[in-house]
């Protein structure tokens, strides 16, 4: 879609609001000058949309009472886009709204479908299997993820009360450098005015977000997925694992889950030492056998039994017919 194009939907989307509005603010709005404004609004006019003039010191554009839009002319591809887009996001976590939003969307959606792809994807949805079990409802408030965004785009300092792992709870002014989704969470990334050092808060524990005066620079290469990776691997967790794993660190690195390990190389030319922490021992073993390269364990001696428990199940059940 070109740009102006999407500024005249974008203008249609304003009048549908309802109201008059001027035109002094549908340029500002849409990033245009009041020329511009006037000729997208001709351009509605041409679609046959009841776009009215209202004259006057205050006057400007609204649309005729009653007016609503057609039904959506999208492709079966758009359309099962659209739809696949909202199921899936919801059940990875990632919609910033409730079950009865994301089912009211989805519902209204497909009740300006033409019937014939409506009747095809009501199919999909009901027969679809996900192999990978919904994750556990964790979304932030939609103001909360909105208003972190545009602060980060702006640059402007955002206060808000947040909770602790552990349910301590604190209040915080951050300069948001950016927003991350991973592995079913929105992050915020950037300094913490308390420390002035640079953290990562999960946005579903944010509450109470405020943008607040002032303004701030991103540091010069900053990268907010990579910062919310390694501070996540960096999160305590009940075993501390070191291995030492013959190999490149790029190698090695894409074998272990995002944001769970570190790799680093070594002196010795080849090698890299693998750092990570986990809750429980037992799947690591399972990665360390599709590395397909040599390794050493360094700590801690029971992932040992992990791994000797491992071959033995794998030579039993190789051996047996």
């Amino acid at each position: 879609m070109t740009r102006p194009t999407a500024r005249v939907l974008a203008l249609l989307e304003i009048l549908q609001s309802g109201g008059t509005r001027t035109v002094a603010e549908l340029a500002g709005r849409l990033g245009v000058d009041e020329r511009t404004v006037r000729r997208y609004a001709g351009h509605l006019i041409d679609l046959d949309v009841p776009v009215r003039t209202v004259r006057g010191r205050y006057g400007g554009y609204r649309l005729a009472p009653g007016f609503r839009m057609p039904p959506l002319m999208l492709t079966d591809d758009e359309a099962l886009a659209v739809l696949l887009g909202l199921v899936v996001a919801r059940r990875d976590g990632l919609v910033p709204a409730s079950v009865t939003a994301v089912e009211s969307a989805t519902a209204k959606v497909r009740r300006v479908l033409p019937e014939a792809i409506g009747r095809r994807l009501d199919a999909l949805l009901a027969t679809a299997e996900f192999t990978r079990p919904a994750r556990a409802a964790a979304s932030p408030g939609t103001d909360v993820l909105l208003t972190l965004a545009e602060a980060a785009r702006s640059r402007r300092p955002v206060a808000f009360a947040y909770t602790a792992w552990g349910g301590r709870r604190s209040e915080r002014t951050v300069h948001p450098y950016g927003i991350v989704a991973h592995s079913g969470r929105w992050y915020v990334t950037g300094a913490d005015s308390d420390s002035g050092e640079v953290r990562t808060f999960r946005l579903d524990r944010i509450e109470d977000a405020t943008v607040q005066p002032g303004e701030f620079e991103v540091p010069s290469g900053f990268d907010p997925g990579e910062r919310v990776l390694s501070g996540l691997a960096e999160v305590p967790y009940r075993h501390e694992v070191s291995l030492r794993v013959q190999g490149t660190a790029e190698h090695v690195a894409a074998r272990f889950p995002a944001g769970i390990a570190t790799v680093e190389g070594l002196p010795d030319d080849g090698w890299v030492r693998v750092r990570l922490r986990a809750e429980r021992l037992d799947w690591i073993p399972g990665v360390l056998a599709r590395l397909d390269h040599p390794f050493v364990i360094e700590r801690p001696d029971a992932l040992r039994d992990h791994v000797h428990a491992l071959a033995r199940r794998l030579a039993e059940s190789a051996d047996a017919r």
